[in-house]
Order: C-alpha cells, then structure tokens, then sequence
C-alpha cells in the first residue's frame, strides 16, 4: 500500500551523487521503462511499462512505500529542504498532481479558475492556480468541512451543489453567484464524479480549458454538444511530469503553500487498518502512517 512517501536514505549506490546518507527525501513513486516514445519524449508518466508504487497496473504490479525499506533510482528522489519536515515531504506527491493540472491548464494571472472536488488534489489545485496568479479560485463540492477548510486555504469562494438540479442549472447558479460573466477561463475536475464533471462543461467559458484530474467511472454522460459549442480545450491529466516535483518543493521550501495544514493525523503502522476505515468515513482532510520502525522488528523477533 501507499505511493505518497517520505523517509531519510539508508543506503545509496557508488554512482549516486544528489543525495547523501541520513537526507531526508520525497520520493516520486514511479520507475518508467526509460525506452519508449512517452519516455523518450519526457512525457514519462504515460509509460506503458511504468513500475508505479502500490499499483495494479496498468504497467508491472509493485509493491507500495508502507515498508521500512524502498529502493528508487536517485532520479526519482528528491532532498527536503532543512524546511521541510518529512510530514510535510509526503505531500510533495499530491501536490504535485496539483502543479501537473495547473501546468497543463496554463493559468494565469487574473484567470477565473473553478476546481471541483475539495479532498487533498483539489485543495492543493486550488492553492496552485493562486501561486500561478489566478484572480479567483471556486471550490465546488457537497462536504461543508472541506469547503470550510479550502475557503480558509486557498479559495476566495466556494459552492455547495444542489444535488437535486442537473449540472446545467448549478452550473448556471456558479456563474451568477460569482459573476464569471460567460464561465470560468480554467475548470480543474478533481473529483471523478460524473455530476461535477457534467457541471464543470458547462461552468467553463466559450474557449477555455478543461483539465480531467479525478478517476472516476470508466464511462460517464458528457455534454458533448457544448464542448464542441464552446471550441473547448479539453486536457486529461495523469500523475506528474518533468519538473511538477522541484517546482512543488520549491512552495513549501518558500513557505508559499503550507501543505502541514492538510495533514489530521498521524498514526503508528499498527494503527493502519484504523486509518484506512477512518479515511473511508470521510474523516480529516489527509491521515499520514508512519512505516515501519525498528522496534516493530524488535518486538517481533523477541
């Protein structure tokens, strides 16, 4: 299990030179093949062979980072900055999915951005598209504490759907309510839910962009006829790519987004099977395990 990871280096090959025994790291939790056309044309996250922690696939199954050891090329291992606590470091992955959507919607300053989806990927996307300049940053999504916490984060307003309109008329309602004039320049979906993602179509303006964040159903209705209506420029968006993770440490390095605030709790290895049904409640905004420590050996083995 788990593919957001911190930890402090072990042990390193005669080769390495970008990090130094006892670092504390982050780690993008992937090893592509280094081979094929996406890798070749830096576009690694699409590696068909990626080796992605905790992952089924598509690519090679793998074990994931809730483990005393993990083993990573030093390309894919990044030094926290003195900064930057090792909580702090698990949640370079995240936000880092934030920087990737943010890039590929190419926000910019005064951009009305709406992001769908107030759990740690949409937060953080919010948080990001205000580094980025945007001029207001809506957050859509039916859980009142989130919206609480993302008001208080990142967003300048949020928005809690009427779960009995279609997504046309909340759409309408965004728009009237924030004065977004035609709609939003920039819709980030970062849910997965087919009602946001029929909303976010029809939130965004004539001629803006639409970035696919969340994994939702495989096969979902979308109001195809409005995209096309609109010449809308429409982006998928999938894990992270060259440079997502330097520029996001570089946020909390700078002290720009303060991502300790996401974090709830934090919870022994023993504890994990509590985290997980926890989580599953929809409790916190992000719960953090600690892996496995040295005295979990010692017990053991006495």
């Amino acid at each position: 299990m788990g593919h957001e990871a911190s930890g402090t280096v072990h042990s390193i090959g005669s080769a390495v030179t970008t990090v130094s025994l006892n670092d504390n790291v982050c780690i993008e939790p992937g090893l592509p093949c280094s081979r094929c056309t996406s890798c070749k044309s830096g576009r690694y996250n699409l590696c068909p062979d990626m080796a992605f922690a905790a992952s089924p696939g598509p690519g090679p199954a793998t074990h994931g980072c809730l483990c005393a050891y993990y083993r990573l090329t030093e390309a894919f291992v990044y030094k926290l900055p003195a900064s930057v606590s090792l909580e702090e470091g698990v949640l370079v992955e995240p936000l880092s999915v934030a920087v990737h959507s943010i890039r590929l919607a190419e926000v910019k300053p005064g951009h009305k951005v709406v992001v769908f989806g107030a759990g740690p990927v949409g937060i953080l996307s919010a948080a990001v598209a205000r580094q980025f300049g945007a001029a207001e940053v809506i957050s859509v999504d039916m859980n009142a504490a989130r919206l609480k916490f993302i008001k208080e984060f990142a967003a300048t307003g949020v928005f809690t759907p009427d779960a009995k309109a279609d997504g046309a008329t909340n759409a309408a309602a965004i728009i009237e309510r924030f004065h977004l004039d035609r709609g939003a320049d920039i819709v980030i979906e970062a849910s997965g839910a087919e009602p946001c993602i029929q909303m976010g179509i029809h939130v965004l303006a004539p001629g803006g962009t639409y970035v696919q964040t969340g994994c939702g159903k495989p096969n979902i209705l979308v109001p195809m006829t409005k995209l096309g209506e609109k010449e809308a420029v429409v982006k998928g968006c999938f894990r992270y790519g060259p440079g997502d993770f330097e520029l996001a440490i570089s946020f909390l390095r700078d002290g720009k987004i303060h991502v300790k605030k996401l974090i709830s709790r934090t919870v022994s290895f023993e504890e994990a099977p509590n985290a997980w049904e926890s989580v599953g409640r929809g409790e916190g905004i992000k719960t953090l395990i600690r892996g496995v420590q040295d005295d979990i050996f010692e017990r053991r083995s006495g």
